[in-house]
């Protein structure tokens, strides 16, 4: 088994509604997200998945959410834009896009500072 990770991040802006603490009110971070996708062999090449292809599909969700109010996405209309559902957003998003045979998006981490992050994963 393999794993791959590729790093990238992005800039934006949130607030937590009902939350009970300064987060409550807008403010911004810059994100720091790191896929993690398993892959049970290589190819002839001995490759498992190419990066650009993992860089094409993170950087399509990127460009959606970088410098934006998160709040105001029809991806957290439902949902506060935690740390904890931004990784789920892009698991899920990822693992619609990702179409290698024997590779699967194992993780994503989202950190929105440098000591802070949150690991989502099914």
């Amino acid at each position: 088994m393999y794993k791959i990770n590729v790093l990238s991040q992005f800039s934006s802006a949130h607030k937590l509604e009902n939350y009970e603490g300064s987060c409550r009110n807008l403010h911004g971070h810059n994100w720091k997200v790191r896929i993690g996708i398993t892959c049970k062999k290589t190819d002839e090449l001995g490759l498992t998945i190419d990066f650009r292809i993992v860089k094409k599909e993170l950087n399509k969700i990127i460009k959606n959410l970088d410098h934006s109010f998160l709040n105001e996405l029809d991806c957290f209309k439902d949902c506060n834009p935690t740390s904890e559902n931004i990784a789920r957003y892009f698991y899920k998003e990822l693992s619609k896009n990702i179409k290698v045979k024997g590779c699967k998006v194992s993780e994503v981490e989202v950190w929105e500072s440098d000591e802070t992050s949150m690991v989502y994963y099914e």
